[in-house]
């Protein structure tokens, strides 16, 4: 296990969070068959773990579960101490097609006027309303992951060509375009705030602003606007690559702009506009009923 995890982080480079899950999910493997040696199981005991984890999880989770012991077992062909991955035969579920969730135009401009509107927090410092706006433009604006948006620092956003370098998945660098307004938001928080370097987004301690501070602050506004209590902050991802297609722009663009490893990541957000263009068809062409 120790070898596998130092070849996850070393050769591929992997991100902590993946490194836990495939190390819970080998664990959890270990837990379902303790008497056995690696080089003694067979593909009927994964069949058997298999049935149990549909019975428990949903298919996202089994499919990810299963890939970590798949990787697993590749790690010990590739080091030669088991000769056939007998995982190979064992098939998956097939992915579940649900189409990600996302606000329209008008309920995106509601949510970023928000901040502004609000009434602020008693004794919260008067750049905090300014911090948030600049969080949900960012969102929005470049359609940046949570972790992502926690992670940048002051020297990260470049204003003079309005773009922002981001360390996504796998550790690798993109540099998103961020758009005037997300610029202009972002500039008046700093000057309010007084930040001239090191985190980007800060507490009013003034400490880096964490993931879960950021998932809080978003979920406090899109109730306080009366949005869907099932958008998470991960919708205005969702949101941003919708809004690309639906005015035209390319899945390859959008592919890269969102850091997609695989083109067939990306595809999921043209069932939605294909979903969208059909109801409005179904709504306006004579001919459609």
């Amino acid at each position: 296990m120790e070898e596998f995890l130092t070849y996850l982080r070393g050769d591929q480079n992997a991100s902590r969070h993946t490194q836990r899950n495939y190390e819970r999910a080998i664990n959890a493997y270990r837990a379902f068959r303790p008497e056995g040696a690696w080089n003694q199981d067979q593909a009927g005991d994964f069949r058997d773990y298999l049935f149990k984890l549909m019975k428990e999880k949903g298919r996202a989770t089994v499919r990810l579960e299963m890939s970590a012991l798949r990787a697993f077992y590749k790690f010990l062909i590739f080091r030669n101490r088991i000769k056939n991955n007998i995982l190979t035969g064992v098939i998956l579920p097939k992915p579940e097609k649900k189409l990600p969730h996302f606000l329209t135009s008008g309920q995106m401009e509601k949510l970023l006027n928000s901040p502004l509107r609000v009434e602020p927090e008693k004794q919260a410092p008067l750049w905090m309303p300014l911090r948030d706006a600049a969080i949900l433009e960012l969102f929005y604006g470049a359609g940046l992951r949570i972790s992502e948006l926690a992670a940048l620092d002051v020297r990260h956003v470049d204003f003079v060509s309005e773009t922002v370098r981001v360390l996504g998945k796998g550790s690798k660098e993109r540099l998103c375009p961020i758009g005037e307004a997300a610029a202009l938001a972002i500039q008046k928080y700093r000057q309010a705030a007084q930040i001239h370097h090191g985190p980007l987004f800060i507490s009013k301690l003034r400490q880096r602003l964490g993931a879960r501070s950021i998932w809080l602050l978003v979920k406090k506004y899109l109730k306080l606007e009366g949005l869907p209590a099932n958008l998470s902050p991960h919708k205005l991802r969702h949101t941003f690559a919708t809004h690309l297609l639906d005015s035209g722009a390319d899945l390859r663009s959008v592919q890269t702009l969102l850091g997609h490893a695989s083109l067939s990541t990306t595809q999921i957000y043209t069932h939605v506009t294909v979903e969208r263009l059909k109801a409005v068809y179904d709504e306006s062409h004579p001919r459609a009923k």
